[in-house]
């Protein structure tokens, strides 16, 4: 059974897992930033990639860009895992979630690759999140589960709430795929969340990263 000190010095694991940790806090940060500097966005329905529309879309690109740097450097910290089947392919999901992570934060919500960006690093974060937990526990990493499961959970969340949204904004005679400009509020009787689910998936993310990387510093 492989182990995480298999293949990378123990310095150059704790090197890449401390840059995750630092790269996920840092996103979070960034994030949190923006809430209070731009309280314009209504959190309860407006997404984070809103914010590029705003005064501060220069720190929205901070928090992708450090979010991708937070995934890359925990594939490095685990790159001893690819010696498995189940490591190499979360360990390709995990790179491919800083792609998808970079992408955002190159392209806004107004550049047509942005939704390119979300199909690439959410869904992938999401599998290496599971793929890349179980491959731990396998070398006898004590890393808990739920994390890992809150991302899936966030992830199927938010594509409820924005399928309740859609369909709550066509009842109250809203053509969003005429709409030319963002919406600037809701119309009357119509409520959503998707916002905050939206929230939670970004929140889960970091939690993960953050887990997956101290895992890494206490080893097996």
């Amino acid at each position: 059974m492989p182990t995480l000190a298999g293949l990378a010095p123990v310095e150059w694991r704790a090197g890449a897992a401390t840059t995750a940790i630092g790269g996920a806090a840092t996103s979070a940060l960034c994030l949190v930033a923006l809430h209070v500097l731009s309280p314009e966005f209504e959190v309860s329905w407006r997404m984070v990639s809103e914010y590029a529309n705003g005064k501060y879309g220069w720190l929205l690109t901070a928090v992708f860009m450090t979010w991708a740097a937070a995934s890359w450097a925990l594939a490095g910290a685990l790159w001893s895992l690819w010696a498995t089947w189940l490591g190499r392919v979360g360990l390709a999901c995990l790179i491919l979630a800083g792609v998808g992570q970079m992408m955002g934060g190159i392209f806004d919500i107004n550049h047509g690759l942005h939704g390119a960006a979300f199909a690439i690093g959410v869904p992938s974060l999401t599998l290496a999140a599971i793929l890349v937990t179980l491959a731990l526990r396998r070398t006898g990493v004590d890393i808990a589960m739920w994390p890992a499961h809150l991302s899936w959970i966030s992830f199927v969340l938010m594509a409820a709430t924005m399928v309740f949204f859609f369909a709550a904004l066509t009842r109250a005679g809203i053509d969003v795929a005429a709409q030319s400009e963002p919406l600037a509020d809701l119309p009357e009787g119509v409520t959503a969340y998707n916002g905050l689910a939206n929230r939670l998936l970004f929140a889960a993310s970091y939690l993960w990263l953050i887990l997956a990387g101290r895992a890494v510093l206490r080893g097996p």
